[in-house]
């Protein structure tokens, strides 16, 4: 996607507004009644049972137990217990209200180390789940990828390695045969960007490696996979609706900043983040560019016919909005896009103003403007869903019991008011899907990161529902009546 249009030096909506409370912010109305408002968790990050049932190893397990790599030497071995506990999560959403709920399903948990016959314990958790889910009337949208690779396909060569695609094809057959008509819509791939880059290239999240080239194999073998589980998810369940799940941005230079140095780099970040996954998804080609500027660096294993596969027609598209890029001329190197781009090196992240607990800037403009270019310069898109949109923020428990996360509330308000611009402009968004429903283990952030519409104490596992959940369930009863089957929204105090 090309760089944005360049904004003014007015605040974010979420930056003027934070001296608000949550109480005075009425509840973004009209969508449509069957906006698909939903939640959405991953399994390694929430599910814990790390060796119930037959579960193998992922790259996650390994690499979590690695010294220094994640903070306070956390891990996903116990993380939300929601393996033990997700009667108890769906009641929660089915409390609040939620239409939707977005989850991915373990490879490792179906087959322990990546091949042979599934294992009949995990696909059986994941009907109950699925069972749970239709008790409450909640659509399930499973995503069969969500970064826990099993430890014996990296040993055999990972993502980088072409054999990966097909056997990640055998997997979603085995899922789709067994339970894949238990849903109407399910996702091949969690964020291809984050899986080829940051842990095989920047090294920072699983398996950690510090391989470019590595990772620009892996670009192209994910996206291969992708086609081949779509097709084999087709072909045993012909009415589900496939798409895949990648994280936009835009990458804008900073209005201090003299932007002619930083056009020519600003178009290679915005080349390898956005472009190199979505014109070969929605265009059945890679973009010309991004090729030229790869060489001397990796090449993209392409071999006749992948690229139809890639490119095979898609039901919905699912976008993943945290935050915009907004860079300046600096020292300190972005590694994850230093390793992969040496000439870009020197560019930093402007300072950033009211950051989230991650340190990420807060730019709901961004999400609307993300959705109006890629409707405009993919015409053919099919219809969207937000598929992850939040931050992290810790807010402390008050004297009776309740936590104000009025910082929260501003921003999931500022992004859902962006969704409803984009539909105003006739882009075609249908869903809007919170991360994430529970605090959760957040990958190199281990527990010091917390995500959820409902904090989670680790050491009792007790759940409790912050203001935004309340806030979050009023914004879904404004939009339409709930279905027969779910309960109505708790009105959780803020």
């Amino acid at each position: 996607m090309a760089e944005a249009t360049e904004r003014g030096t007015e605040r974010e909506p979420a930056q003027r507004d934070t001296e608000r409370g949550p109480s005075e912010r009425e509840a973004t109305a009209p969508f449509p009644p069957d906006f698909a408002w939903g939640v959405t968790t991953s399994a390694y990050q929430i599910e814990g049972a790390e060796s119930v049932d037959g579960r193998g190893p992922s790259i996650w397990d390994t690499f979590s137990r690695r010294p220094g790599a994640i903070a306070n030497g956390d891990t996903g071995a116990m993380a939300a217990d929601h393996h033990a506990r997700f009667r108890e999560d769906v009641a929660l959403m089915a409390r609040l209200g939620i239409r939707a709920y977005r989850f991915s399903i373990a490879w490792p948990r179906i087959q322990p180390t990546g091949t042979g016959r599934p294992l009949q314990a995990g696909l059986d958790f994941y009907r109950r789940l699925l069972d749970a889910l239709d008790d409450a009337g909640i659509e399930p949208i499973p995503v069969l990828y969500h970064w826990d690779l099993p430890q014996a396909i990296e040993d055999a060569g990972g993502w980088p390695a072409r054999d990966t695609a097909f056997r990640f094809a055998d997997y979603a057959g085995h899922v789709a045969d067994a339970i894949g008509t238990r849903a109407a819509r399910w996702a091949t791939l969690n964020e291809p960007w984050c899986i080829s880059f940051l842990g095989y290239s920047a090294g920072v999240h699983a398996p950690g490696r510090h391989e470019p080239a590595a990772a620009i194999r892996a670009v192209h073998h994910l996206l291969l996979g992708h086609g081949l589980a779509a097709e084999r998810i087709r072909a045993s369940a012909p009415a589900s609706q496939v798409g895949i799940a990648v994280n936009l941005t835009n990458a804008r230079a900073d209005p201090s900043a003299d932007g002619t140095p930083l056009a020519d780099a600003l178009r290679r970040v915005d080349g390898l983040h956005n472009r190199l996954f979505l014109d070969p998804l929605l265009h059945g080609a890679y973009p010309a560019d991004v090729v030229a500027d790869l060489a001397g660096i990796g090449e993209l294993p392409v071999e006749a016919g992948d690229l139809a596969i890639i490119s095979t027609p898609l039901d919905w598209f699912g976008i993943n909005y945290y935050a915009d890029r907004t860079f300046v001329a600096a020292d300190g190197p972005d590694p994850a896009i230093a390793d992969v781009f040496p000439g870009v090196e020197g560019l930093a992240d402007a300072p950033v103003d009211h950051p989230t607990d991650s340190g990420w800037p807060v730019t709901p403009s961004g999400l609307g403007d993300v959705l109006i270019r890629l409707a405009a310069e993919h015409p053919a898109v099919p219809p969207i869903l937000i598929t992850e949109n939040g931050a992290a923020y810790d807010d402390p428990t008050g004297p009776d019991g309740s936590i104000l996360d009025s910082r929260r509330i501003v921003y999931l308000d500022a992004h859902v008011r962006e969704i409803a611009r984009a539909r105003d402009a006739g882009v075609d968004v249908q869903g809007y899907c919170v991360w994430s429903l529970l605090d959760n283990f957040e990958w190199a952030e281990g527990y010091a990161k917390r995500f959820g519409l409902v904090r989670v104490d680790f050491g009792s596992q007790a759940r409790t529902p912050r203001a935004s959940a309340g806030w979050y369930a009023r914004l879904i009863a404004a939009n339409g009546p709930a279905t027969d089957r779910q309960s109505a929204p708790a009105p959780a105090s803020d």
